[in-house]
C-alpha cells in the first residue's frame, strides 16, 4: 500500500510539474505589467468592442494592470479590482501608482525619519520614478516635486 500511495504522489508531483512548465513556456504566467492612461479620458467596457457596454471613464494618469491583450484592447484591472476593456490606443507605458491611504507622506529620502517633501491624499496619481530594495518607491507628483513614499501606501507598483 505505501508503494502506491508513493507512487500517486511522484505522479501528481510530475503531472504539476509538467503543467507549470507548459503554462510558462506559453506566456499564461507572467509578471505584472502595468501601464496608465495616456489620454485626457478613456472609456471602459465590458467587453472588447465600442458596441459593448460602457463601465466608467477614466482619467489621464490612471493606473491599470494589463490582464488580458487583444490586438486593439486590452483587459484591464485597477486599483480596486474592477476589471474592464480599454482600447489599447488610450495606453502609455508611464507607470503611475495610486495613492491607497488616507494621507502619505512623501520624504526626501527612503526613511521614515527623513525631512517631508509633500503629502498626497487617497487616489492621487503619482509617477513611479523607481523600486527601491527597502520597500520604498521614489515618485514623482504631476507638478515636479519627487520624493519616497512607502510601497504599502499605494497601488501600482
Amino acid at each position: 500500500m505505501m508503494c502506491r500511495t508513493q507512487a500517486l504522489r511522484r505522479f501528481f508531483r510530475l503531472v504539476g510539474l509538467g503543467l507549470l512548465l507548459f503554462f510558462s513556456s506559453s506566456g499564461a504566467v507572467q509578471a505584472m505589467d502595468y501601464r496608465s492612461i495616456g489620454s485626457e479620458r478613456a472609456i471602459l467596457y465590458d467587453a472588447p468592442s465600442l458596441q459593448a457596454k460602457r463601465l466608467f471613464v477614466a482619467g489621464k494618469y490612471y493606473p491599470v494592470e494589463i490582464i488580458v491583450n487583444l490586438d486593439q484592447w486590452a483587459k484591464v484591472r485597477d486599483s480596486v479590482g474592477d476589471l474592464a476593456w480599454v482600447e489599447k490606443k488610450h495606453l502609455k507605458d508611464t507607470r503611475m501608482v495610486v495613492v491607497t491611504v488616507a494621507r502619505a507622506d512623501i520624504r526626501q529620502a527612503a526613511d521614515s525619519n527623513a525631512p517631508l517633501v509633500f503629502q498626497a491624499e487617497r487616489d492621487v496619481a503619482l509617477e513611479l520614478v523607481e523600486h527601491g530594495s527597502t520597500g520604498w518607491l521614489k515618485v514623482r507628483h504631476r507638478d515636479g516635486q519627487t520624493g519616497f513614499i512607502l510601497a504599502t501606501q499605494v497601488w501600482g507598483a
